[in-house]
């Protein structure tokens, strides 16, 4: 793929061939190279036409998702290759961290998407551009690094994810953990895999499908954010008296959950859909659900609110009794 800058009509070296020749010989060659007009076509190259995608059938959405699962692995090998040394590391106006990994992975899950989904809208994290306009009714998320405090602080709990959304819901996604060589991928069911970073799955890869578990009253786990705690959830758990919490980053609870290793997972403070989507999509296709504070699942596209949630509820196996209006008054 050739990108071309819309500003001047100058063909840009592939982002393919730019990051083998610098990104591994040169740390910070992401964060300091790439100018405004690189970083337009880079995140505007792979969308420029908007179509409405055909309903997808189940063995074709777990097709799909096994696919959005190899781009993870495929960029979560040169994720790996930064993490291995110190990265190169930028403060964004939100106060959040970005690393050349962030960029990096962003670069190739695009060009990825721009031949597996040609002409389909693709919101990624790392690209404003991209959170401008309204998506449509079908269009892909992206978090290239989800978890990059842990990622910089050297913890393993960090993720790829990719989801494709169909009329504000997930339709099929992926959640990569490279550090961990786990895959999660999901369509109408959810599927979990072992695989190293960059490695080709293999078509007789051991693959298991993964279900949320029901929970017993003295084995209920709650998975909490590592990096982002916020009083209103914790101010929720504590009148719930759900004590048994544990600490974990990136969109690892919602696989986990999916998984049957914990049962809820509350955030009732703002967070991006990028952060949520594929996550949702696992979890959901593995009998759980993912919430607003009213009670209804999670709808994404909503570009007018900067494609923010105003929190968030993820459940296993477990269907709460309590009243929706606490969740909603508290967040």
């Amino acid at each position: 793929m050739r990108l071309i800058s819309r500003s001047s009509k100058t063909p840009l070296m592939s982002s393919t061939d730019r990051l083998k020749r610098n990104t591994l010989n040169d740390p910070g060659f992401m964060m300091q190279s790439m100018n405004r007009v690189q970083r337009r076509a880079h995140c505007e190259g792979s969308f420029p036409f908007r179509f409405r995608v055909a309903a997808l059938k189940s063995a074709e959405r777990n097709t799909l998702g096994l696919a959005l699962g190899q781009l993870a692995v495929r960029a979560g090998e040169i994720v790996m290759g930064i993490y291995r040394r110190s990265p190169s590391v930028a403060i964004k106006r939100d106060a959040s961290p970005v690393t050349e990994a962030d960029l990096a992975a962003e670069t190739i899950i695009i060009e990825g998407l721009g031949m597996l989904l040609p002409g389909l809208p693709v919101v990624s994290e790392e690209c404003p551009q991209s959170q401008i306009a309204p998506p449509g009714d079908a269009f892909v998320l992206v978090d290239p690094l989800d978890g990059t405090r842990e990622f910089v602080s050297g913890r393993d709990e960090f993720t790829i994810n990719i989801a494709l959304i169909v009329e504000g819901r997930p339709v099929a996604g992926a959640v990569y953990a490279p550090s961990l060589d786990e895959l999660w991928y999901a369509g109408s069911e959810s599927f979990r895999l072992s695989v190293a970073p960059g490695v080709q799955i293999a078509a007789d890869s051991p693959v298991v499908r993964v279900r949320v578990r029901q929970p017993l009253a003295d084995s209920f786990v709650v998975l909490i954010s590592r990096s982002h705690r916020d009083p209103a959830t914790e101010d929720f758990l504590d009148r719930l008296s759900l004590k048994n919490r544990r600490p974990m980053g990136s969109s690892l609870k919602f696989c986990r959950i999916a998984q049957g290793d914990a049962d809820l997972y509350v955030r009732l403070a703002p967070t991006h859909e990028w952060d949520t989507a594929a996550g949702d999509a696992i979890l959901s296709a593995a009998g759980g659900l993912v919430l607003d504070p009213s009670g209804v699942p999670l709808r994404y596209g909503k570009a007018k609110s900067g494609f923010l949630h105003e929190g968030f509820v993820a459940l296993g196996g477990f269907r709460p009794s309590w009243d929706w209006d606490d969740v909603r008054l508290s967040s």
